[in-house]
């Protein structure tokens, strides 16, 4: 493959991501197999184009239910037949005996999974609920998560593991909110769902902390549409519902669900 002409289509703090995917087809090009740890949509992304620039290599997806956000994929030659190959997922459940389990929420978990020393790569979906959390691991960390995860948010845990078809998801819950903005600017739009002022909301933009779609944006003037997912490290993300609607004062009405 022509890195030069790869990395035109990609942001350049893709780069990276990038060469490496690129690698992992080239190894199955030559009759290796790769399980990958858990890639975002936008890696999965990157990785399902440079497989399909090559008509000898195939892939597999799989993220512990249907519906899954981070999945792992197993790339090898076309000729394997992967069907029973094992993705290596596994199934970590948390509860506990307090009562202020049901004020934890998703990054009270995520926080302390990643205290522990683990990188984010090795965690797949992560599913809130008031019972506790479900959330999936590759399954080469599983028992280090299950010995070591006792605490999340000074609230002590049971942990365990459990088999994948005992998974419970979580609904995604959405708090709506009806802006009136000028025009569909980024940093306008993620200044009114955070209650940012403008220069406070450009410092996380620009320092690279924005990503739109999974895609790192550091522009703070990239129009968004209906459909885009907007998040913004510190602050959480959030979704444009619907958008379009011109009031009388010429400002666009738009629909924002914010992730909660």
């Amino acid at each position: 493959m022509n890195a030069d002409n790869i990395y035109s289509h990609f942001h350049p703090d893709e780069h990276r991501f990038v060469d490496k995917a690129a690698e992992w087809v080239e190894r199955a090009e030559h009759h290796q197999m790769k399980l990958t740890d858990f890639l975002d949509p936008r890696q999965a992304f990157i990785l399902t184009t440079l497989v399909n620039r090559t008509a000898d290599v195939q892939i597999r997806w799989a993220g512990g239910h249907k519906d899954a956000e981070r999945k792992r994929a197993l790339i090898a030659p076309d000729y394997r037949v992967l069907d029973e190959e094992d993705m290596g997922i596994a199934l970590i459940a948390v509860t506990s005996l307090d009562d202020k389990l049901k004020e934890l929420d998703h990054g009270d978990y995520m926080g302390a999974i990643l205290a522990l020393g683990m990188k984010r790569e090795k965690i797949g979906d992560i599913h809130v609920t008031d019972e506790g959390c479900h959330f999936l691991v590759a399954a080469e960390v599983a028992d280090y998560m299950r010995l070591h995860l006792q605490q999340v948010h000074r609230v002590h845990v049971i942990t365990e593991q459990l088999p994948l078809t005992q998974l419970r998801t979580a609904d995604i819950k959405l708090e709506e909110m009806s802006l009136s903005v000028a025009s569909m600017r980024l940093d306008g739009i993620a200044g009114d769902v955070y209650h940012l002022s403008r220069a406070k909301v450009l410092v996380p933009i620009k320092a690279g902390r924005c990503k739109v779609n999974w895609k790192q944006e550091e522009d703070p003037s990239k129009p968004l549409r209906a459909g885009d997912i907007v998040s913004l490290q510190g602050f959480g993300r959030f979704k444009v519902l619907d958008a379009g609607e011109m009031t009388k004062k010429g400002r666009i009405r738009v629909k924002i669900g914010k992730y909660t």
